[in-house]
């Protein structure tokens, strides 16, 4: 039993070091935060991923939310995950918009600015413009597929995210017939606003764990 934090695009995976600590303390679980290789390509990242996450609960905030569907998407032997605001593809068009033209605006700080709000700074990441670039452009592409019922996974969004987010979080409920949640007192940042998973617990991951402790 483990637990597995993806990191998004503009973030390292020490974002998620107070989320790591309070989940571990509250559960006993072992928790890997993997340092993906921020390729661009797709399966490049799933490729990386995917033995970590056998037989884990996942959890991913933004890009990392996104990985975390495709590898649900492709099969892959998740226990469960979490997964807040990930990409919606054609589903919400121009979700992304304001991110693009931070990026054009000033390059890797625009990015983390627009997409993660003013919780994010340069000290976040040690990727460059073209890695955040990459990463981007993948994102942009990602579209989201149907995968098998049995698949435990849970949508969050942000009560202080805007409207847009919430819409598209429903759009991809709707389309993977997956329950969806607010998750309270974050917008898109989840995992920088006071850290993801306040206590280091959900109802979701309480639940799983109970289930595997029998």
């Amino acid at each position: 039993m483990h637990v597995v934090l993806v990191h998004g695009a503009a973030v390292d995976p020490a974002v998620w070091e107070p989320t790591a600590r309070a989940i571990a303390h509250r559960t006993g679980l072992r928790v890997e935060t993997p340092a993906r290789p921020q390729s661009g390509d797709l399966d490049t990242e799933l490729a990386f991923l995917a033995p970590w996450c056998v037989g884990a609960y996942v959890i991913g905030v933004s890009g990392g939310a996104t990985l975390g569907l495709e590898l649900a998407a492709r099969g892959a032997p998740l226990a469960g995950a979490l997964l807040h605001e990930p990409a919606a593809g054609s589903l919400a068009p121009g979700l992304l918009r304001h991110v693009v033209q931070g990026f054009a605006d000033d390059g890797v700080a625009g990015f983390g600015r627009a997409l993660y709000g003013p919780t994010w700074d340069p000290t976040c990441t040690t990727a460059d413009s073209a890695t955040v670039g990459a990463e981007l452009a993948m994102f942009r592409n990602f579209e989201p597929r149907p995968f098998a019922p049995a698949v435990n996974v849970v949508l969050t969004v942000g009560a202080n995210s805007p409207p847009p987010r919430y819409a598209s979080v429903r759009a991809l409920s709707d389309l993977l017939g997956v329950p969806w949640r607010i998750q309270p007192g974050v917008g898109h940042a989840a995992h920088l606003e006071g850290g993801y998973l306040p206590g280091g617990s959900t109802p979701e991951l309480d639940r799983w764990v109970a289930t595997r402790q029998g």
